[in-house]
């Protein structure tokens, strides 16, 4: 069945569309990305894919997650997020097990966000939250953004506290990568929230990296945005 899955992603590779890619998720030396590869896949096509193949086994999604090929990574983690739904509460402990035990093969903010909401948050929705923390204290960008953003499944169920004690053990981070999605979190709070978010930028406003609170007052009125830019 994995072979058959490689052959379909293959088949649609588009070597115009790869140079983008490559491009945007930024894979030169240096760069977050270094080195990864691309087919030039778009995620639609990708999803339509990983419905095809949920009843892949984990020993072969792990394959998946450990290819240079960025599709074929992400593809693994579509498939996990569409059996993760299906299963029931054993099953789903062994897929956020082994997302977890992943996390080194999750290495691009698509992949992490495509899959730590629906993986992560929601197996940890009713649960202690503990590994949530390890994660946000890590030396990598990528668990530490599996941290922040696995929030999501909470804040949409309108529990902001561990989103809330995340972003402040991350407002120090030096990664723009994290100052994104700590900010978009923020301002997924305001959308049900607004006095929480509020509330954590007035004792927060001056120490966070600008990018940072661009993103968390993105929605603001223009004039409620620079008055919290100049302040």
């Amino acid at each position: 069945m994995l072979h058959l899955l490689v052959s379909e992603l293959n088949s649609l590779a588009n070597p115009e569309q790869a140079k983008i890619l490559q491009r945007f998720f930024k894979t030169s030396e240096g760069e977050y990305g270094e080195g990864d590869i691309f087919l030039g896949i778009k995620v639609p096509a990708q999803r339509k894919i990983a419905k095809k193949y949920t009843g892949l086994s984990l020993v072969k999604i792990q394959e998946l997650l450990e290819s240079k090929i960025h599709e074929h990574r992400l593809t693994g983690i579509l498939i996990l997020v569409d059996k993760f739904k299906k299963s029931k509460e054993e099953e789903r402990g062994n897929i956020f097990n082994f997302y977890i035990k992943n996390t080194k093969n999750i290495n691009n903010w698509d992949l992490v966000d495509l899959g730590a909401p629906n993986i992560v948050g929601e197996f940890l929705s009713d649960k202690k939250k503990g590994i949530l923390y390890e994660l946000a204290e890590s030396k990598n960008i990528w668990e530490k953004r599996i941290a922040i953003i696995s929030t999501m499944s909470f804040i949409r169920k309108g529990e902001y506290k561990d989103a809330l004690r995340i972003s402040e053990i991350l407002l120090n981070d030096k990664h723009d990568l994290i100052h994104k999605a700590v900010g978009w979190m923020l301002r997924e709070i305001g959308k049900k929230d607004i006095e929480t978010e509020k509330e954590f930028l007035k004792k927060h406003y001056k120490k966070m990296p600008r990018t940072m609170l661009r993103y968390a007052i993105e929605k603001f009125p223009e004039k409620e945005r620079q008055h919290w830019m100049k302040k």
